[in-house]
């Protein structure tokens, strides 16, 4: 590439703390970090959450190849690649005193990326400005600035994402006939000729002929399509092919990774938190957690209370869907009373996200539901830290997003499902009807 391509990115706090390792993934290009975002990310030091961690990796990234050169011309990043640079900013550009009233950390950013595109005037999109803040990135192309979003862990399209499943009409009937016989299963050579695709492993089918169909399964280490049977996990019978296609993949201890997605009400986490009682012996305990978004992004010692009081409303969905299972049973079932002795004796934990960290991941049936609101970073945290016998289930809806820097192409949840289909101990299924009432589906479609 050519001296008048290369292009200078200077990088917002907020694309920090989504990926620590961000300044590695700009190939040639050199990277500014403005002296405010240093400030900004000393705020974030203190704390157990991935953006906590994310800020200290980061300052000590920085910390082990600073040298005085970073504050001049700056300090390569390896072979082929380009340098790393720390600005110190003053005051505010005047463009940016005449514009706005306030001296904020967002305004030194735009002030910095102002300074240095006035000094690189020759080349077009020279400096880029790289946020996750829609409304900075908004305020940088009113200054002439040209800014991108972090797009490094951005799916390419949600409408081309894995659904898990695929439904296959005119199938031939003496192949769906072999599947209600012993072994229940065949070969998938008619795959290749009937469906859109070759089969990928774990993935889930429909097949259709005039009189009757049956729902099935692709084995990849078989190599064989098998017949997915309707059963029942904690008393929850699915009501749906989806649904069955659902607890197939939680109940199967050969998929220690299963995703789902789905608009509220398609019994997502239901049928997660079913399946784990279902199996519970296989599993030394039940972790059901969620990570905590507030209010408007709000930080929770905003609310009044203890710690408890502010965290039960965050928690409150997922007790709620436990009271669902619970309430099955008479109080004196044994079904029943196996879930408040689970409880009492922590083998079953419902807890913020958060909570989770440090704990032992081995033999643990962990449900993270919310996932939409986790960063790809976050996922990939909560995986590798997964031992030996451990099941992880993500529930989500990619529509419903209530992080401020997350949309449907950048959250973690479908990062996940783009980068995972086809690996054999990975399965996908998303939910498409609602099963709650007529009016909440109804709602949930019109509305």
């Amino acid at each position: 590439m050519s001296a008048s391509q290369k292009k200078t990115f200077i990088l917002d706090t907020n694309v920090i703390l989504h990926d620590s390792t961000c300044i590695q993934n700009f190939q040639e290009h050199d990277v500014v970090i403005p002296i405010v975002v240093l400030e900004e990310l000393d705020n974030f030091k203190r704390g157990n959450q991935i953006i906590n961690l994310n800020a200290r990796e980061f300052t000590r990234f920085l910390d082990n190849i600073t040298g005085s050169q970073i504050f001049k011309a700056g300090i390569p990043l390896g072979d082929k690649r380009g340098k790393v640079r720390i600005t110190m900013t003053r005051e505010l550009h005047p463009v940016l005193r005449a514009v706005f009233k306030e001296d904020s950390a967002d305004h030194r950013i735009l002030s910095t990326a102002l300074e240095i595109q006035e000094v690189q005037t020759s080349r077009r999109n020279a400096v880029v400005l790289i946020s996750k803040d829609v409304n900075l990135r908004m305020k940088a192309k009113a200054l002439g600035l040209h800014a991108e979003d972090y797009t490094t862990d951005r799916i390419a399209s949600v409408d081309e994402l894995y659904t898990g499943k695929e439904l296959i009409i005119g199938y031939p009937g003496d192949e769906i006939d072999k599947l209600y016989k012993p072994p229940y299963e065949i070969p998938p050579d008619n795959m290749k000729k009937y469906s859109t695709e070759a089969p990928v492993p774990n993935k889930y089918f429909i097949l259709k002929t005039e009189n009757h169909s049956v729902l099935a399964h692709y084995h990849a280490g078989k190599d064989l399509v098998q017949r997915v049977d309707k059963v029942h996990a904690y008393g929850v019978n699915p009501r749906n092919a989806e649904q069955t296609f659902a607890i197939h993949a939680l109940l199967n201890d050969e998929i220690p990774l299963v995703t789902m997605t789905g608009k509220a009400g398609t019994g997502k986490t239901l049928l997660a938190l079913a399946s784990a009682l279902e199996c519970k012996r296989s599993y030394r305990q039940i972790y059901l957690a969620r990570p905590i978004i507030p209010l408007s992004n709000r930080d929770l010692g905003f609310l009044p209370g203890d710690v408890k009081s502010k965290l039960d409303p965050y928690m409150q969905p997922l007790w709620d869907n436990l009271k669902v299972i619970q309430n099955q049973f008479d109080d004196k079932d044994k079904r029943n009373e196996k879930i408040k002795e689970l409880l009492e004796l922590e083998k079953l934990i419902i807890t913020p996200l958060p909570y989770i960290r440090g704990r032992s991941l081995q033999k643990i049936y962990f449900i993270i539901d919310e996932a939409q609101n986790l960063t790809p970073h976050e996922i990939k945290t909560i995986i590798t830290r997964a031992g030996e016998g451990t099941k992880l289930v993500f529930t989500g809806d990619i529509y419903q997003i209530d992080h401020p820097y997350l949309d449907s192409q950048s959250n973690g949840l479908s990062f996940l499902i783009d980068r995972m289909k086809g690996q054999p101990l990975y399965s996908h299924i998303n939910l498409e009807k609602g099963e709650r009432s007529e009016l909440a589906e109804l709602a949930s479609n019109l509305l």
